[in-house]
């Protein structure tokens, strides 16, 4: 993530704050989209993983805070799921996802490669990696990913508006804000 980035979100941060008071809500989240969330999402599949992104997704919480009056102290994960936004790690999440629904020819599928009936037999085959460069590169992490979603949306994955959709939906509701949380909540939910 390049320095500039983190300069362009504060001037965002900035801006929303400068004009917060002569807008209503739904008018500062479109401002949060058209300038502060595009340009955080540019990219994000490339260095949504770096430790880099701690300093970004402080900024997006503090435009939030800026948004909806809130102080410097409280917790946005209500603000998130009340506004329907998703958190950098949620968004980096998306994003790959839905690349990699995109380009499914890309993967094969466990059932591919053997004939045991078991219960990832559809889900994507990882392969082994050992160097952590390809294990932080897209088509592993998304392969990752893809495979720790709830079997109810990997369903969906057929139908690309209707996968958007419900994948947007259970992030929405879930703002997580670690990719740790992410893998833990598909854990806990096969329980």
């Amino acid at each position: 993530m390049p320095n500039s980035l983190g300069s362009s979100l504060c001037t965002a941060c900035y801006a929303m704050m400068s004009i917060k008071p002569y807008l209503s809500q739904q008018i500062l989240k479109v401002i949060y989209y058209l300038y502060f969330h595009s340009i955080m999402s540019y990219g994000i599949i490339f260095w949504g993983h770096t430790t880099n992104t701690i300093r970004v997704f402080r900024l997006q919480k503090r435009i939030l805070r800026i948004m909806t009056g809130s102080g410097r102290r409280d917790s946005c994960r209500n603000l998130f799921v009340a506004l329907r936004i998703l958190t950098l790690p949620s968004l980096y999440i998306y994003q790959l996802i839905m690349f990699v629904n995109k380009n499914n020819e890309l993967y094969v599928t466990n059932d591919a490669i053997h004939n045991h009936n078991t219960r990832q037999n559809k889900n994507l085959h990882q392969p082994a990696a050992n160097l952590t460069q390809y294990q932080n590169g897209v088509l592993y992490k998304g392969t990752k990913m893809y495979n720790n979603l709830p079997t109810c949306i990997k369903k969906e994955s057929s139908n690309a508006k209707k996968f958007a959709k419900v994948l947007k939906k259970f992030l929405c509701e879930n703002a997580f804000y670690s990719l740790d949380e992410f893998y833990t909540y598909h854990c806990e939910s096969n329980l």
